[in-house]
Parts: structure tokens; C-alpha cells; sequence
């Protein structure tokens, strides 16, 4: 999802176990509006989005995007006049194709970075991706004190990777992918994971007899990363579209949409429907507030939120 985690995404065969591979586009019907037409899109009057399947946050079942981010992108696309076409790839391969220009926007969890700043356009957060964990029946943790002495897990590529193994006294353990991560935790082999938020929602909803459990995570404090840097990964990660350099106009009109689905319940509506908690995932931690100023936001930038 990324910096959010920066990952080569293993997690991807949770929801689909074949390889990725490049897929045909789709979308709903063109339009031929005005407001389209005066947009930086590749094609007049179409945005195309490059996706990896990543449920509960992009996929394509017959033929249409699904998922959250994918939800989201299409309320706006039919706001603003633009029939979606999607292309199925690898993350790797939806970074590429708007840093290159051969989509106009990719979505699926991808976290704001000021590098990837650099390469393209990030619109405001469509959402704020809290740190969570994955736990099984009544357990409780809430803080990283709380998991000293545990067994705790995460995914290769997940930013987590490195913090986990910071913790005093935990016994970290990586996995190689989503599925047998979660195969472990449901045996009781670890007691905590973490791994996107919805991630865990999803699974407990694909298997209800695993009785999988989302809890939020209070982060450290200032003093607690101070000592142990990586343990920032453990904050909140504003999750964006990242959109091609040469598609200013369209940067912008998505932020009016994305900014108007905080500010009419929308947003708080679709993230719930997928299993999150909109105080948790359309709020900004205070120190997002500043993080973007000067890198891709002018001085004094207000983070949408609910």
C-alpha cells in the first residue's frame, strides 16, 4: 500500500493466488462532459488506473474495480465526468506506469513519500491508514510496552519488518506472505501481527471460524522514537492517488472530490463499509499536519479530515 508499506506487496496472494500478470481495461461508460474535457488525462474524457489485486482495497471482479480505494476513485471519476479504464500489474509496475506517464493515476494503499513526491503528483489523503494489529479472540495490546516478551509478526516488505525487531524482548518473526502469516497467528504460533488494517478485517470476513480481531495501536511517543528511530513506522501513514507530473488539472480536481467525501460523510461511509473505523481512518495524526509543507504543499496545508 508502499511506504505503507513500502512493500513488494507479497500480501497480494491473500486475495488472489495466481501470478500477477497484465490485464485488459474496463470501466464504465465514457462520457463526454464538459468538466472531462477540460482535464490533463491521457485520453479525454478517461482516467486510467493502474491496480494490483489487493483486496479489501483494489481488485477487478467482471470486469469492474473493487475495493475501497477503488470505490472512492470511481464516486469521483463519475463526479467529474471520466469513464475509468484499469490496468492490472505489480506495484512495481503501477509506480512505473504514472512516473512514466502510461496511466494517469495508480491507487491500492500507496503511502505519501517525499521521493515518490519527486516522480509524480500525490493527491490529498483519500485516507490516513492507522497502526494496527491482528490478533485472535480476547487478546488485548495497545502499546509497544505491551508486546515485550511476545511473539509478534509481520510480512516481508512491510515497514514493520524493521520495527518489530525493536521492541526489547520480542521474538520477531517474518513471513514471506499474507496467508501463512495469518495461518500462524490463527494457530496461536504468534500472538500479534501486524499488516494493513483492512487486511485483517477481510480475512476474519473470508474466515469466520479464525475469529481474527483488528485492534488500533497507540503509537510511541516523540521520546520512544527519539531512542529508537524505527520505531516511526508505527504511526499513521497518509495513503494518497499518486498521479502523473503532466496531470496538474486532474491532481486537483480529484482533491476537490477526495476533500468533499470528508466533508459529506462519504469517505467515513465507504471506509466503514470495508471494515475500518473513520475516526481512525479519516483523521490525521498531529504529526501529519506539517509533514508535507514544502515538499508538495505550500506552508500552512490543512490535511482534510472528518
Amino acid at each position: 500500500m508502499r511506504y505503507r508499506r513500502q512493500s513488494v506487496r507479497a500480501v497480494a496472494a491473500l486475495a488472489v493466488a495466481a501470478a500477477l500478470a497484465l490485464a485488459g481495461c474496463g470501466g464504465d461508460e465514457p462520457s463526454t462532459s464538459g468538466q472531462a474535457a477540460g482535464l490533463d488525462t491521457i485520453q479525454k474524457g478517461v482516467i486510467r488506473v493502474a491496480v494490483e489485486p489487493y483486496m479489501p482495497y483494489t481488485d477487478v471482479k467482471n470486469g469492474r474495480l473493487v475495493g475501497l480505494d477503488a470505490e472512492i476513485l470511481q464516486e469521483a471519476a463519475a463526479n467529474l465526468g471520466l469513464r475509468v479504464e484499469h490496468n492490472m500489474t505489480d506495484f512495481k509496475g503501477m509506480l512505473g506506469g504514472v512516473q512514466s506517464h502510461r496511466v494517469d493515476v495508480t491507487i491500492g494503499g500507496v503511502g505519501w513519500g517525499a521521493e515518490r513526491a519527486e516522480k509524480g503528483l500525490f493527491t490529498d489523503p483519500v485516507y490516513y491508514s492507522p497502526p494496527a494489529m491482528a490478533v485472535v479472540g480476547d487478546k488485548s495490546y495497545k502499546t509497544v510496552d505491551d508486546l515485550k516478551g511476545k511473539k509478534v509478526g509481520t510480512v516481508t516488505g512491510y515497514v514493520w519488518e524493521k520495527s518489530i525487531k525493536e521492541i526489547d524482548g520480542v521474538d520477531a518473526k517474518v513471513y514471506q506472505d499474507a496467508a501463512t502469516f495469518f495461518s500462524d497467528l490463527g494457530s496461536g504460533r504468534i500472538d500479534v501481527g501486524f499488516i494493513d488494517p483492512l487486511l485483517v478485517t477481510y480475512q476474519a470476513q473470508q474466515n469466520p471460524d479464525t475469529k481474527f480481531r483488528l485492534l488500533y495501536f497507540t503509537p510511541p511517543t516523540d521520546e520512544q522514537i527519539a531512542a529508537k528511530p524505527a520505531f516511526k513506522d508505527f504511526r499513521q501513514i497518509q495513503v494518497a492517488f499518486y498521479v502523473a507530473k503532466e496531470a496538474p488539472k486532474l491532481e486537483k480536481a480529484l482533491n476537490d472530490q477526495i476533500d468533499a467525501m470528508y466533508e459529506n460523510g462519504r469517505l467515513a461511509e465507504m471506509v466503514e463499509k470495508w471494515g475500518g473505523d473513520p475516526d481512525a481512518f479519516c483523521k490525521p495524526a498531529p504529526y501529519l499536519l506539517k509533514l508535507r509543507d514544502g515538499v508538495d504543499r505550500p506552508a500552512g496545508w490543512v490535511p482534510p479530515s472528518i
